[in-house]
């Protein structure tokens, strides 16, 4: 049996939300890729990538949906919330108003997600310092207002994307694990939906990191 456990494939589904424009589908292939299209076009409906990530010895996927900001789609992104058990809340910081959205889209998340979820917030678009519209400040205010990770990122310059994902995902290990020590019948879940049990710290990356949560 445990070394059935050992060679178990373990699935993550994490989401990424925000205004439209703001970068999400160019983190998500930065991400999955390690690719940046200057010229992307806004995501119609839903797609998601798969990344392979080793912790602790196993192996684990993230599964990453990226969905359609504008509202024309909301109906797409409230059904693609189900089964999420962790998220990106990205705004651009060259554009008060995505910053504003912030706390609708946390609401969308709480409405739609009956599972805990790891939550970060996440500042794209930090090359673009000399136009900051959003400082590192408020960000940060909001992020310790939530109880959500905070982190600034370019999917540009590759600043801090590797680890924004794998924040969310240590996240989730330990939250699965808190779960996990009080709850037989959760074990029994978890064996079904192949969810890893990983337990791992925050980690000091370059640029704005805060462990709000």
């Amino acid at each position: 049996m445990a070394k059935e456990d050992d060679e178990q494939e373990y699935l993550f589904k994490i989401v990424v939300i925000g205004d439209s424009a703001v970068g999400k589908s160019n983190l998500l292939s930065r991400f999955a890729r390690d690719e940046f299209d200057l010229h992307s076009k806004a995501t119609v409906g839903v797609e998601f990538q798969t990344q392979v990530m080793e912790v602790d010895g196993k192996e684990v996927k993230a599964q990453v949906w990226d969905t359609a900001g504008q509202e024309r789609f909301r109906a797409v992104t409230s059904a693609y919330y189900r089964g999420a058990v962790g998220a990106l809340i990205v705004y651009d910081i060259s554009r008060r108003t995505t910053f504003d959205s912030v706390k609708r889209w946390l609401e969308e998340l709480n409405t739609h997600c009956d599972t805990t979820v790891a939550r970060m917030l996440v500042g794209n678009k930090c090359d673009l310092e000399n136009i900051r519209d959003v400082s590192i400040d408020d960000g940060k205010s909001v992020a310790e207002e939530e109880g959500l990770f905070f982190i600034e990122t370019s999917a540009l310059d590759s600043t801090n994307v590797i680890a924004s994902f794998e924040i969310v995902i240590r996240e989730i290990y330990n939250n699965i694990s808190r779960k996990v020590l009080n709850s037989d019948s959760y074990k029994a879940e978890l064996s079904v939906n192949r969810v890893s049990l990983v337990s791992d710290s925050c980690k000091q990356n370059k640029g704005a990191l805060s462990c709000c949560s």
